[in-house]
């Protein structure tokens, strides 16, 4: 049988439940995938606990790498025995075995393994539109961003050295702020001991930051509108600390006609040529050695409620993957 962890209800970690389930033959355009690797990120939380909503019983994961067992009819950009990976849905990635969209897939790179694969596809393919397409970071500019030690973090200090972009990472402790800096984050705020907004206007003389990249939510969400210069562009991308609080659209005319944008990976690689230049360079990105993927924690898959509760706990740093 294939092990998969279903929930049956949303919750805290403990509805998380290893089951065998049963696997049919991959239909039009699907393959039956191998999984040597599964991705664990913070969206994984959101549909735990019904924030981001689903049908139930359902799967959880949105990121994973392994081998193509079987194709199915149709099925033309993927053959069987490809090394592949993938980020973004459906929801399911936790498992040994599945039946996804051959659509989604994107073959891995001989210099890439499936544990960096399955560690990087959606937090890589995340900082790569945020970075280059929700807003275009350029040579020279300051910007800040957001739990700087997390996963998405970690790569994002690493891209924003690579392109010559200063960058003002918070972090909640000492420890992780030594992390980023090691990864190339200019500055760093512990946020449990400084203002973020004083060390920003310090950092740029007042003038503020032509972009803030989000992904705390409620806790940092009107001192973030505060830390952006005029026309500036507030990238909310995450809900850590809670949903962001309601709030009224002239809270953006008086702080300088701020722009505000709330992204989906799911709609940046909707288009499969988007997909396929995305993940070209964050693999390229890789294999120049600009990113190197840190994976700090590895949890067997039969572990994921206390991977679940490091995650919340924010005691991990990096990457995380489940081992199927």
């Amino acid at each position: 049988m294939n092990k998969t962890i279903r929930i049956a209800q949303n919750g805290g970690p403990e509805v998380l439940k290893l089951v065998d389930f049963p696997l049919g033959k991959p239909g039009i355009g699907e393959v039956r995938l191998h999984q040597k690797a599964c991705g664990l990120n913070y969206i994984d939380v959101y549909f735990r606990t019904g924030l981001y909503k689903q049908l139930l019983p359902a799967g959880l994961g949105l990121e994973g790498a392994g081998i193509v067992e079987e194709v199915g009819p149709e099925v033309t950009n993927v053959n069987v025995g490809d090394r592949v990976a993938y980020a973004g849905g459906p929801t399911g990635a936790y498992a040994e075995r599945r039946i996804m969209p051959a659509s989604v897939l994107v073959r891995l790179p001989d210099a890439i393994s499936f544990e960096t694969a399955a560690a990087v596809m959606l937090q890589g393919l995340t900082v790569q539109y945020l970075f280059r397409r929700t807003y275009k970071i350029k040579p020279g500019e300051t910007i800040l961003f957001h739990a700087a030690a997390g996963g998405v973090g970690l790569l994002a200090c690493q891209w924003a050295k690579a392109y010559g972009v200063k960058m003002i990472g918070t972090v909640s402790s000492d420890a992780k702020a030594e992390l980023a800096k090691a990864n190339g984050c200019t500055y760093t705020v512990n946020i449990n001991e400084e203002s973020f907004v004083e060390r920003v206007e310090e950092i740029t003389k007042g003038k503020g930051v032509p972009v803030v990249y989000d992904s705390i939510g409620k806790d940092t969400f009107f001192d973030s509108l505060n830390c952006l210069s005029p026309l500036g562009l507030m990238v909310s991308f995450g809900s850590s600390s809670g949903p962001v609080p309601d709030f009224n659209l002239t809270e953006l005319s008086s702080r300088g006609s701020l722009f505000i944008t709330r992204p989906s990976l799911m709609h940046y690689t909707a288009v499969r040529s988007d997909l396929d230049q995305m993940a070209t360079e964050l693999f390229a990105m890789i294999e120049r050695k600009k990113l190197r993927v840190q994976i700090n924690q590895r949890y067997a898959l039969a572990d994921v409620a206390q991977a679940h509760k490091d995650l919340e706990a924010r005691k991990t740093t990096g990457s995380s993957i489940l081992i199927p």
